[in-house]
């Protein structure tokens, strides 16, 4: 089956959930704090996303620099930044391939056993995450684009959708697709732009990109991924509390060894405090029992641990229910 095939007919894992929206949609006009469109993860998404946990993602490939920098923002928070939740991303070469894919007529060219070009990185507490790579190639059928996952650390998809490239004379497209010295061979002949890729046929309005830069300084691309997040929530996990608990920023963040973490409890409650690596994988427990009301300071002993990011949550239990809420952490 070629990929135009598989676009069209909505076909292959993960795509089949998610295409209609994005072929049946109308076409949106950009608006302010608006969710971005779902779109289909195509016939290549990342196999093991947790074991590539990475800003580099570069891998085996040549091109021009490239840096992707996405910002995750919560509609149902104002639209302010949401922390400590995952990102995927993935795209093609400059020759159209997919790593973790390849000997058969989608794509001939067999890449199965790399995994170039795809990475995972936990939103800062801006909602940013960061991505060093090398500028995307193009294939029949499809614009330039770049894939995104975006979902919480207990699996929840919050968003699946494309990043789309600015086009026309002197776009960061056309320049880079120029540049046969850097093995961009292709040129922009045969090139299938936005209006008519089937994927953006809803409009690009909230998944376009904003390139800036150069060959020879490489470019850089920003989008703000708006999701529908947790109803007033800025960190992962964040849930509806009822005013049962709320946590703050551990201090000092970096830390060392030990580090603090403020909550405020608005009844008496059972504590129970959790450390879990990037990638869903709880690695440590701290019991805290029970507290009183209102304000508190939980030490954290850190000490054990490499030095990378982590999440810590707590979860509280009382007469009213459980609750718990998940912030994001760097270890020195």
């Amino acid at each position: 089956m070629q990929r135009a095939d598989f676009l069209k007919k909505g076909l292959g894992f993960l795509g089949m959930a998610v295409i209609a929206p994005s072929i049946l949609g109308a076409n949106k006009a950009a608006a302010a704090c608006t969710v971005a469109n779902t779109e289909t993860a195509g016939p290549f998404p990342t196999l093991t996303p947790a074991s590539l946990v990475r800003s580099n993602i570069i891998g085996t490939r040549t091109g021009v620099p490239f840096t992707v920098n996405i910002t995750v923002k919560n509609v149902n928070n104002s639209c302010n930044p949401l922390a400590g939740v995952l990102v995927d991303i993935w795209h093609c070469d400059k020759d159209g391939n997919y790593s973790q894919y390849g000997g058969t007529t989608m794509q001939p060219t067999d890449y199965t056993a790399q995994d170039f070009l795809r990475g995972r990185q936990v939103t800062d507490s801006a909602g940013l995450v960061s991505f060093t790579s090398i500028f995307p190639g193009w294939y029949t059928s499809r614009a330039t684009h770049i894939h995104v996952h975006i979902y919480t650390t207990t699996g929840t998809t919050l968003l699946i959708s494309q990043i789309a490239f600015p086009e026309g004379a002197g776009s960061a497209v056309e320049t880079v697709n120029a540049a046969s010295s850097l093995g961009y061979t292709k040129g922009m002949s045969g090139y299938t732009y936005n209006a008519t890729d089937n994927v953006f046929s809803d409009g690009t309005a909230t998944e376009m990109g904003t390139i800036t830069g150069s060959i020879a300084s490489g470019f850089v691309l920003s989008w703000d991924a708006f999701v529908n997040g947790p109803a007033g929530a800025s960190g992962i996990d964040d849930v509806a509390t009822e005013g049962q608990l709320q946590i703050r920023q551990n201090f000092p963040n970096p830390c060392a060894d030990y580090t603090k973490i403020p909550i405020v409890l608005r009844t008496p409650s059972d504590v129970r405090v959790s450390i879990m690596t990037v990638d869903g994988r709880e690695i440590n427990k701290q019991i805290s029992g029970s507290l009183s009301s209102g304000e508190h300071t939980i030490d954290l002993d850190v000490s054990n641990l490499p030095a990378g990011k982590y999440i810590y949550t707590v979860k509280i239990t009382n007469l009213s229910g459980t609750y718990r809420q998940s912030r994001l952490f760097e270890k020195l």
